[in-house]
């Protein structure tokens, strides 16, 4: 009877051991395995690919048919026979309009399907225009603009002198402002290592928290193939002399320079990217030369017995020496600083920042054997800025980032994504003194798939605090119910419905919160003419976006477009702003001259010696509230007709952004009362970036309109005491140029085989004169030789 027994567990094993099918998923292309490709087979069983492409399946009956799906590649279905081992290639597709992206719901989904508006910049648009800092990528994308460095989407943002961003910067899918400014550094960014960027329009605090107030810019680092990748790239360029004369303050015309080296590649068990970048910019304004050099890359390691597990670290460390001017001697003189270019000179407005910035990012990503995603993701970034020749300007900021998420795709069209997040900032500061900051927040989001309908809805709750003291987070339940909670609610809803294979619906509204910056709320300084005061009062901005848009595809042959149009608005509450008036510069209190504590205080002062240009300046108020609508038209496409490969990036942005604030005081502040609109905006906006390639040459076209900025601060156009201007000569400077700004830029790129291509960029093609925000002209015509290699 043993051996009966024994023989009947042998068979039972052997038969099991027949019934199996395993094998790997491999891009076609180049071999790599495919990460968590979905394998169904007919009979209900269903598994996901690991970290090295296996799978494995318990098939009871053949033939059995597996079906194979995975974004960005055409669906592959097998009909297999018997057990055994079966390898399926999957391509990438010739005509599908699919994109994919991440940072909508922190997964990979189709663009189509995403509730809000994104656009995709690829990375060989970066490339072929030779661009050197992501903020000149992004001042590609239909319905964004740039300020001095500050990045505005659809009128969210005015120019606020470097301070806070309604933008939210993600790098692999954590934040990356600093910790004392809440600004971005847009120059350290290492776009090498990018994927794609994608932007995002509209409040996105649910999954990603404060500071996507206005919208998000996520860039993704590649993953290295199996076949290592070196890529090289060098450029020289120069600036011509500006159509006005008295720009021109050198003899030997401005030259900038970049050498950008990357390599990657992935073994077994482990991979690794590495890059390097030096970059040298002689500057066309006086004193604004730009030094720069940067590594940064990642390493990570897949045990052989846990393929579902990944671990790893990435890593970037940047040094620079950057020179900066707001202030210009005059219109005339609108590229040589106030005051001149001797920093040791006290007058002098010019100023060199000596900058460190360096994050590491460990993680470790799973996959459970439910098939549930598990991910534990750390940074630490620090940021410090010395001022070359001033006393007392230095400062440092530490933060210290962790977030767990939690994500299951269940069975009938539901994924879930969860998590907690936990923001640590350290700010050890001569100028603003030292501080530190707490922010949490737990998250929640859901989302249904079912027929040709996705639905989303998102809740996050955020605990804010900052040295100790709380209270930036409350919220109150109802203006009946004084019941105060100490964490802020924010939530997003949205839904898509594919109307035909190629046709989409979509809307959504989300809200969005934003705490001051350290800098915003403790900054006390003067540059020139203009001063700056703390306003340790300030409070956290808030606001919700909503937006109905459709999208439609088009294909000729193997050249695909998508057509997308959107209705929009935002609404904003306690927007900070700075705001000009009469303050103590001691406690950077408002004097109120009208009332008789105000005069006390204010003559007080005076009598201590304090004059009245020590008192007059700006400070970070929240002082306005907003409404913008508008409309969003875009065109993206890429492919080939015949032999001739199209890719293009045009949108259209119609905004009018009204202010919500009648307060008369804050009104005579404006340059122009005869239209209400928002200040440091404008109506209209336009991008065209084109590029035909044809066989081994390319030729590409880029068009920027931005209508003219109608209402700025009057104290910039006016004196100060009758005589003191801030920015000598911009009224009749404004009154000249009232146009708006139109600038073409155009490239041609050769390549002599398949690892060299050659490079000629003219940017700025017609030598237009034009600003960004007040006082601050941008480059003249400039040319750039460019050699990739890539081997």
């Amino acid at each position: 009877m043993t051996k009966l027994l024994l023989c009947f567990l042998l068979l039972s094993i052997c038969f099991s051991g027949n019934s199996q099918i395993q094998g790997k998923i491999l891009d076609a292309s180049t071999g790599n395995p495919i990460i968590g490709a979905k394998i169904f087979a007919s009979d209900g069983k269903k598994v996901l690919s690991n970290y090295d492409g296996d799978y494995t399946l318990q098939c009871k009956e053949f033939p059995v048919e597996l079906v194979v799906k995975m974004l960005q590649y055409v669906n592959d279905t097998v009909v297999v026979e018997q057990a055994g081992t079966y390898n399926i290639e999957l391509s990438e597709p010739v005509t599908d309009l699919q994109t994919v992206v991440v940072s909508a719901g922190r997964r990979k989904q189709r663009i189509e399907e995403v509730p809000v508006s994104m656009e995709i910049i690829r990375p060989e648009l970066i490339d072929n225009k030779g661009i050197t800092s992501l903020d000149q990528a992004v001042e590609q994308t239909p319905g964004v603009s740039t300020f001095d460095g500050q990045v505005s989407i659809r009128g969210g943002s005015g120019f606020s002198y470097g301070a806070g961003s309604r933008v939210l910067l993600l790098w692999n899918g954590m934040p990356l402002l600093s910790g004392y400014a809440g600004d971005t550094q847009w120059n350290a960014i290492p776009m090498e290592q990018a994927s794609q960027i994608e932007v995002m329009k509209g409040a996105s605090s649910v999954l990603h928290g404060s500071g996507a107030l206005n919208g998000i810019i996520a860039l993704t680092e590649k993953e290295p193939g199996t076949t290592p990748e070196t890529k090289v790239k060098v450029q020289y360029g120069v600036y011509d002399n500006p159509k006005r004369a008295s720009l021109k303050w050198w003899d030997t015309n401005p030259m900038t320079q970049q050498v950008e080296f990357y390599r990657g590649h992935m073994f077994k068990n482990i991979g690794y990217t590495f890059s390097s970048t030096f970059f040298h910019d002689g500057g066309y304004k006086a004193g604004e030369t730009e030094y720069r050099g940067r590594v940064s890359g990642s390493l990570y390691f897949r045990p052989q017995k846990w393929k579902k597990v990944k671990a790893g670290i990435g890593y970037n460390y940047q040094v620079q020496k950057t020179g900066n001017f707001i202030i210009w001697e005059s219109d005339s003189l609108g590229y040589i600083p106030q005051g001149g270019i001797d920093t040791s000179n006290a007058a002098s407005t010019l100023t060199y920042n000596l900058g460190h910035r360096l994050f590491l990012d460990p993680y470790i990503k799973m996959i459970d054997k439910y098939n549930n995603r598990h991910s534990f993701k750390n940074r630490i970034y620090y940021v410090k800025n010395g001022i070359s020749g001033t006393e007392g300007q230095s400062s440092a900021a530490t933060i210290y980032y962790s977030d767990y998420q939690f994500q299951k795709e269940y069975a009938n069209g539901f994924t879930l994504t969860s998590g907690i997040s936990n923001i640590v900032n350290v700010v050890r500061s001569e100028l603003v003194g030292d501080h530190n900051s707490l922010n949490a927040a737990i998250y929640t989001q859901v989302e249904h798939h079912i027929g040709d309908f996705d639905f989303t809805a998102g809740l996050r709750l955020e605990y804010f605090e900052m040295d100790g003291e709380r209270g930036d987070s409350d919220f109150m339940l109802s203006k009946k119910d004084s019941t105060i909670l100490p964490f802020y609610p924010v939530a997003r809803s949205g839904f898509h419905y594919q109307l035909a294979e190629y046709t989409h619906l979509r809307a959504s509204i989300g809200q969005g919160i934003r705490y001051p910056a350290v800098g915003e709320r403790y900054i006390n300084t003067s540059v020139g003419a203009l001063n700056i005061f703390q306003n340790p009062q300030l409070k956290p901005e808030i606001g919700w976006a909503a937006e109905i848009g459709f999208k439609q595809g088009v294909r000729i042959g193997d050249w695909k477009g998508m057509f997308d149009v959107a209705a929009f608005i935002n609404e904003y509450q306690n927007m900070i702003e700075f705001t000009f008036g009469i303050y103590n510069p001691i406690n950077g209190s408002l004097l109120n001259t009208d009332t008789p504590s105000g005069l006390e205080e204010y003559l007080e002062l005076q009598n201590q010696g304090v004059s009245i240009f020590e008192m007059i300046g700006f400070r970070a108020q929240n002082a306005e509230s907003a409404r913008i609508t508008g409309l969003d038209f875009s065109f993206n496409s890429m492919g080939s007709i015949g032999d001739v490969e199209i890719v293009s990036l045009i949108g259209y942005t119609y905004m009018n952004p009204i202010s919500l604030n009648n307060d008369a005081d804050y009104r005579s502040t404006w340059s122009d009362t005869t239209e209400n609109i928002l200040k440091y905006r404008f109506k209209h906006l336009a991008k065209v970036d084109v590029e035909v390639n044809y066989k081994k040459y390319s030729a590409g076209f880029s068009m920027r309109y931005g209508g003219f900025m109608r209402n700025i601060d009057k104290v910039f156009e006016e004196p100060i005491g009758g005589t003191t201007y801030i920015l000598p000569g911009l009224k009749d400077y404004r009154e000249r140029y009232n146009k708006g700004s139109f600038v073409i830029d155009m490239r041609l790129g050769y390549k002599l085989n398949d690892n060299y291509r050659l490079g000629f960029m003219v940017n700025n093609l017609l030598n237009s004169e034009y600003t960004s925000r007040p006082g601050d002209i941008q480059p003249p015509r400039n040319f750039t030789v460019q050699v990739q290699m890539k081997f």
